[in-house]
């Protein structure tokens, strides 16, 4: 894998932010098998117990519960740390089209409070997630950087918010940002429970449970699905980027482009299935075609994924089917 032989300076200390929550964690997981030391802050409001549990006697291992709300608590949690790596956000365009006030809080507030508490600290580098979403109603494929339409959502204001916020830290303070633009992310460890769930492990637990799948629209929508060992990867080079590329964000995905009626009938195929979806309406703020250039993450970041949606996808649903 890509991020193998990626070394970082003896006694390293990363803060990962959101570190009980799926992509989290598995920066986590990723960080202490590369030998350093990882310090995981999340409120377990989204996160879960299990995903810390998994590292908890790891003595490179320390888990803060708290809030990034709280200023104070970002500030203790940034003593000593190298490198942040922030992924503690509320996800989900419809839910944060119920709950605008409440994406404000966490999602802005909350990178505000922790972009403050790594200046404080003379954090290297922060690196935090963004996502796919900022690009609105842009409709040219492939999405590129610079190019972006009208924001759909809370959710999509509030990462571009983040990212806003990470340019004036660069530009004013120094503090070296870089933002993740996450195109549609999967694999291990990803929640396929509750009515917010990712499409991916949704469809595995029901197809796996005998249950029906519910296909919002007409499936023909398509997205940049990116296999969790890119996101890693992307994350650990962006540490290691130079200051000249600070202050931006980055798309992270493969650069392919999978259709949702495809992926259905792809897993019931893979798990020996044969049963029909139901579909239903478009969801509120939803993109219909999301498709990424990665040339410039290439190019700044040195980000050259090499885990393919089929080989992830063959991944995930060996994972599922050992732990669901």
């Amino acid at each position: 894998m890509s991020y193998k032989n990626i070394t970082f300076p003896q006694n390293s200390i990363f803060l990962v932010t959101g570190g009980a929550g799926f992509i989290g964690s598995n920066l986590c997981e990723a960080i202490l098998n590369l030998g350093y030391k990882v310090r995981c802050l999340d409120d377990l409001s989204t996160g879960k117990q299990s995903n810390i549990d998994l590292f908890i006697n790891n003595p490179n291992y320390e888990f803060v519960k708290g809030d990034v709300k709280d200023l104070d608590t970002c500030i203790k949690a940034c003593k000593d740390v190298d490198y942040v790596l922030h992924q503690a956000a509320w996800g989900s365009v419809p839910r944060s089209i119920e709950m605008p006030l409440f994406y404000s809080l966490n999602n802005i507030e909350g990178t505000l409070n922790m972009l403050e508490a790594a200046r404080q600290n003379h954090v290297k580098k922060f690196v935090y997630a963004s996502s796919s979403s900022v690009y609105g109603d842009e409709p040219n494929l492939p999405k590129k950087e610079g190019i972006e339409g009208n924001l759909l959502s809370p959710y999509a204001v509030s990462k571009r918010c983040d990212e806003e916020w990470a340019k004036q830290y660069t530009k004013h303070y120094g503090l070296d940002t870089y933002g993740m633009r996450y195109f549609n992310v999967f694999g291990r460890r990803q929640d396929p429970n509750g009515a917010y769930a990712a499409v991916i492990p949704k469809f595995i637990k029901q197809l796996l449970h005998g249950e029906k799948c519910k296909i919002n629209g007409d499936g023909k929508q398509s997205r940049d699905f990116t296999y969790i060992e890119n996101v890693i990867e992307a994350n650990l080079k962006a540490c290691l980027a130079p200051s000249s590329a600070a202050g931006q964000a980055f798309n992270i995905a493969y650069g392919g482009r999978e259709f949702l009626i495809d992926i259905y009938y792809g897993l019931t195929k893979s798990l020996g299935i044969e049963a029909e979806p139901e579909f239903g309406q478009d969801r509120p703020g939803d993109i219909k075609h999301s498709n990424a250039d990665i040339s410039k993450a290439k190019q700044l970041l040195g980000y050259n994924p090499d885990w393919s949606f089929e080989r992830g996808i063959a991944a995930a649903i060996e994972w599922y089917k050992a732990n669901l």
